[in-house]
C-alpha cells in the first residue's frame, strides 16, 4: 500500500475508534462505506468488494472494543450482567450473519447495509423514550435479542450497537450504561463474526493476496493502529458530553454514508 492510502486508512481507524468509544458502536458503520470506496478504487473484484469492506470492518471491532470497554469499565458503567445473558445469542447470530452475507452478492448486501444504515439514523433522531415500565425480558427473550443483534452485525460489519443500544433504552437502561455495555458486546460479536468470515471466505476466487478469508489484512492492520488509540477517548467523551446532541450529528453522516451505499447498490 502506498503512503497515501496508509493516511487515509489511519484518519478512517481513528474516526471508527472515536466512535466506537463515543457511542459503543463498534465504528463499522463509518468504516464499511468507506472501505467499500477504497477497495473498489484499488481495483477489487466487484462482486467481492462489500464482502470485503464488511469482513475487514468487523474484524478491527476485536481489537477496538477491548480498548473502549477498558475506559467504561474504569468508570463502572459496564452492565456484565446484561453482556452475559445476550452474548450467547449473539455468539450464535455473528456466526450465521457472515454466513448468510455469502449468500448475497454485492448489490444485495450493499443496499442492505444501505436500509439498515438510513433505518438506524432515522431511530437515532427520533430517540424516543420507553415507558417507565418497561424492563428487560427474561433469558428466553434476551437470547432472541441477543441472536438478531448478532445476525445483523454480522450482515453488515458492526458491532451491534445501533441495535443494543436503542434495545437497552427502550428497556429503560441508563444510555451511558448502554453504551458501555454495547461497546463491550462488541468483542463477541467481532470474534464470532472474523471467525466465521475467514471460515466462509477461506479460497474464495478472486480475493486479493494477503487476504484472510474475506478479510484483507493490510488494510485491518493500518486501521486497528489508529482505532485503538481513539476508542478511550471518545469512552471518556461519552461520560462528559450530552450524547443526545452528538448523535443527531453522527445520524446527520449516517444519512450521507447511506446514500453512497444505496448508490453502490444500483451502480
Amino acid at each position: 500500500m502506498d503512503w497515501g492510502l496508509v493516511l487515509i486508512l489511519l484518519a478512517m481507524g481513528a474516526a471508527g475508534g472515536f466512535a466506537a468509544g463515543l457511542l459503543g458502536i463498534g465504528g463499522g458503520m463509518v468504516l464499511v462505506p468507506f472501505i467499500t470506496m477504497i477497495f473498489t478504487a484499488r481495483g477489487f473484484a466487484p462482486e467481492l468488494v462489500v464482502h470485503m469492506a464488511i469482513a475487514t470492518s468487523l474484524a478491527t471491532i476485536l481489537f477496538t472494543s477491548v480498548s473502549s470497554v477498558r475506559a467504561h469499565h474504569k468508570m463502572k458503567a459496564v452492565q456484565w450482567r446484561i453482556v452475559a445473558l445476550l452474548t450467547p445469542g449473539i455468539v450464535l447470530g455473528s456466526w450465521v450473519g457472515p454466513w448468510i452475507a455469502k449468500q448475497m452478492n454485492s448489490s444485495a448486501l450493499a443496499l442492505f447495509f444501505g436500509i439498515f444504515i438510513t433505518f438506524s439514523a432515522t431511530q437515532m433522531l427520533l430517540g424516543k423514550k420507553p415507558s417507565a415500565t418497561r424492563e428487560l425480558p427474561g433469558t428466553g427473550g434476551m437470547f432472541a435479542a441477543g441472536g438478531a443483534i448478532g445476525v445483523v452485525s454480522g450482515l453488515v460489519g458492526a458491532g451491534g450497537g445501533f441495535l443494543s443500544v436503542p434495545f437497552m433504552s427502550w428497556c429503560n437502561v441508563k444510555i451511558h450504561n448502554a453504551v458501555a455495555t454495547s461497546a463491550a458486546l462488541g468483542f463477541p460479536i467481532a470474534l464470532a463474526g472474523t471467525l466465521s468470515n475467514i471460515y466462509f471466505g477461506w479460497g474464495e476466487p478472486g480475493l486479493p493476496e494477503h487476504s484472510l478469508g474475506f478479510i484483507y489484512v493490510p488494510a485491518l492492520l493500518v486501521i486497528v493502529a489508529a482505532s485503538m488509540s481513539m476508542a478511550p477517548l471518545g469512552a471518556r467523551t461519552a461520560h462528559r458530553l450530552p450524547v443526545a446532541t452528538l448523535r443527531k450529528v453522527f445520524a446527520v453522516i449516517l444519512y450521507f454514508l447511506a446514500a453512497y451505499m444505496l448508490w453502490k447498490a444500483f451502480h
